[in-house]
């Protein structure tokens, strides 16, 4: 089994438009044997065992519950928000989510692998976006000291979130 790598945002991605701004995107990705569908992979994604846990905290912390229904829901383009999440846009290989405060985005993707054809792969892409605060009278914007601080997790736990969704994938 790949491991996961940090990467670049692709370009013409429905994340792409936030890596160019002034805050915070990042991306990783891995390759797996087989064709894999996006449908398929949102569904594994958030239905996840350590998906689970930050359900379940969002649940009791922000009163935003979500269900393993309520995933399929959102992998079949049948939902229009997840949790603390709504849709802002949703293709057959892409998803991008936004949380209700308009500042992080959450972005899946499945796309055939680079690989000969006898040998089909698919890569499957987990990407964020922090968009800057403004701040009363500042000529400047920025993501603040708390993303800062946190980063370090963000960047583990988005590795994470993306190993338990192919395993969850049966790799």
């Amino acid at each position: 089994m790949s491991t996961v790598h940090p990467c670049e945002v692709p370009l013409h991605s429905l994340l792409r438009v936030y890596e160019d701004g002034a805050g915070y995107a990042d991306c990783y990705v891995m390759e797996v044997a087989g064709l894999i569908a996006q449908e398929k992979f949102v569904d594994a994604f958030y239905t996840s065992p350590l998906f689970k846990v930050e359900r379940t905290l969002l649940k009791y912390l922000a009163s935003k519950p979500a269900s393993d229904a309520d995933a399929k829901q959102l992998a079949a383009g049948q939902a229009d928000c997840f949790s603390a999440w709504i849709v802002e846009k949703q293709s057959d290989t892409e998803l991008l989510l936004a949380d209700f405060t308009g500042r992080t985005r959450s972005w899946l993707m499945a796309k055939p692998g680079t690989g000969p054809a006898t040998a089909s792969t698919t890569l499957l892409y987990f990407g964020s976006a922090v968009l800057p605060r403004k701040r009363r009278g500042a000529q400047t914007q920025h993501t603040g000291w708390l993303f800062h601080a946190l980063l370090g997790f963000h960047r583990l736990y988005s590795r994470r979130l993306l190993s338990a969704a192919v395993r969850r994938l049966g790799f």
